[in-house]
């Protein structure tokens, strides 16, 4: 079998065409608007000192690492495109494992355990009502 060969001429189209897709990719991977990260940051603050523990894959982690992971998984998300609200990220990033599925779940004390994506829409609702009160 004989190696593919470029002219020139198509080697520098192909160049050229291949840096104007990741120009255009990088375009539409916008940082979060600050008052939605801002949000974002709050509840990942709460969950981090809640004493509750979170639940990825059946395994349960300390707030601490919950807040770690989501972080990671929020990074991911961006590096594909704007996150538009909090609630977009807890969707995507927070209610469920992106590999196998299973949702995430969020047990403080002695308490049944909770889908994460109720208790941190929940947090979330309080951190708007307190932020709303003068």
């Amino acid at each position: 079998m004989r190696p593919m060969m470029f002219s020139p001429l198509s080697f520098m189209r192909l160049l050229l065409s291949a840096v104007a897709a990741l120009t255009c990719s990088a375009a539409w991977a916008a940082p979060t608007s600050a008052p939605v990260r801002a949000e974002i940051d709050g509840l990942l603050v709460r969950l981090q000192t809640s004493g509750c523990a979170f639940s990825r894959n059946g395994t349960w982690y300390s707030g601490a690492e919950a807040q770690t992971h989501l972080l990671r998984k929020l990074g991911y998300i961006e590096r594909r495109g704007t996150v538009q609200s909090t609630e977009q990220f807890i969707e995507l990033a927070a209610a469920q494992s992106s590999s196998t599925g299973q949702p995430y779940q969020v047990k403080c004390g002695n308490a049944t355990a909770v889908p994460s994506q109720q208790w941190l829409n929940q947090q979330l609702g309080l951190m708007r009502a307190a932020k709303s009160k003068p």
